[in-house]
């Protein structure tokens, strides 16, 4: 069996939630329906959705339960930018998930909107100095401000707290993508003060096709998807099955926090690379506290990147290049080149993530097969 080290492209289903998964799937009834089966069904879908909410720090009525991770960016983008009707401009940092620039791009592209990207400093962080000017230069044209709450390639944290404070003080809504946060770092959406805030279950060992938006009762918001309102911002029936077993991994994630336990893993395996091959650098904030416990990027110089990942995968271990959400395109970290690493560093990247089933062993059998592993993407890379 491989070693799994790819949490953060999607985490490993816990006993308990796949039977929490299965059992709800046997049951018939649409939760719309009045009938007793619908009523039952009602009952489960809202038992998740409470779930998720307390692992939010938000109230029930404010979580919207979606098709995913990417659904949740998309609505929070777009349907913000669309409510806010004769404000153009996006404020967005350079190093986001493609969810995020692709959306950004398409309302561009079809709604005359208007971008000012701002730059990361060298960990991966975005750059307040360059969020208020943009602010203030933009002034009553600000839609809203969308940001990582956590950098889904290098780890970096966020000054979510910060990045809310300077768009609200300018009355301009926040968007952010927590989806590489969440189970990783307590998420509270109301002390932060965010006005929408996107996450995915099967980062957290959910089920792949249901996420969350949790939207502010102040927030205004147009629908991506029409057809019978069954959410505020959302039509469509909803996955009673996939909010249970939502609802028990984000209640399991929440009673895991904090995860010094990954976190120590983490550091290990950090020591273990950078000891053992030279020319191994490790990217983003180098701090415990700046970066995601379960999180490890590196580059290796003169090393291609995709070249190690099969090798990897060869010896058993699986790892990424960077967002599995552009797996199979060969293409040059935007995070990396915007943190201002050279291309051909760039091209010598892997991620590795840790989650709730990662051992020693795991970290053993990585740090035994890198070193030959790198040795030969050197070679591929000329």
């Amino acid at each position: 069996m491989a070693v799994y080290l790819d949490h953060a492209a999607t985490s490993p289903m816990p006993e308990e939630v796949l039977a929490a998964y299965s059992d709800a799937l046997r049951l018939v009834g649409n939760p719309a329906s009045i009938h007793g089966p619908g009523q039952a069904a009602r009952e489960l879908l809202e038992s998740g959705r409470e779930a998720v909410a307390r692992s939010l720090g938000v109230d029930p009525v404010e979580v919207v339960l979606t098709g995913g991770g990417t659904e949740s960016v998309n609505l929070g983008i777009k349907g913000i930018f669309w409510a806010q009707p004769g404000r153009r401009t996006i404020i967005a940092p350079r190093g986001e998930h493609h969810a995020t620039i692709d959306a950004v791009e398409w309302l561009v592209r079809h709604e005359g909107a208007v971008v000012e990207w701002i730059e990361l400093d060298a960990l991966g962080r975005v750059r307040l100095d360059q969020l208020g000017a943009a602010l203030a230069a933009a002034g009553d044209d600000v839609a809203l401000v969308t940001a990582l709450w956590a950098n889904n390639e290098v780890g970096t944290v966020q000054p979510v707290a910060e990045i809310v404070a300077a768009a609200h003080a300018r009355g301009v809504p926040v968007h952010l993508d927590a989806i590489a946060a969440y189970g990783q770092l307590p998420i509270d959406v109301h002390a932060v003060g965010a006005d929408a805030v996107s996450v995915s279950a099967h980062k957290i060992g959910g089920p792949v096709g249901i996420g969350a938006l949790a939207l502010a009762r102040t927030a205004k918001v147009e629908a991506l998807l029409h057809g019978g309102d069954q959410q505020r911002g959302r039509s469509g029936t909803q996955d009673a099955a996939g909010a249970v077993a939502f609802g028990v991994a984000a209640a399991r994630a929440q009673a895991a926090l904090p995860l010094d336990g990954v976190a120590a893993l983490r550091d290990r395996l950090v020591a273990g690379v950078l000891g053992s091959v030279e020319g191994a650098t490790l990217r983003g904030d180098p701090e415990a506290a700046g970066r995601l416990p379960g999180n490890a990027h590196f580059t290796f110089a003169g090393a291609d990147g995709d070249a190690l990942l099969y090798l990897l995968d060869a010896a058993g271990v699986a790892v990424s290049t960077g967002s599995a959400c552009q797996a199979g395109v060969p293409e040059l970290s935007h995070v990396l080149l915007a943190m201002g690493v050279s291309e051909r560093e760039a091209r010598g990247a892997i991620r590795v993530t840790l989650g709730h089933d990662s051992t020693d062993a795991d970290v053993d059998v990585l740090l035994a097969a890198l070193p030959a592993a790198v040795a030969r993407a050197r070679l591929v890379a000329g």
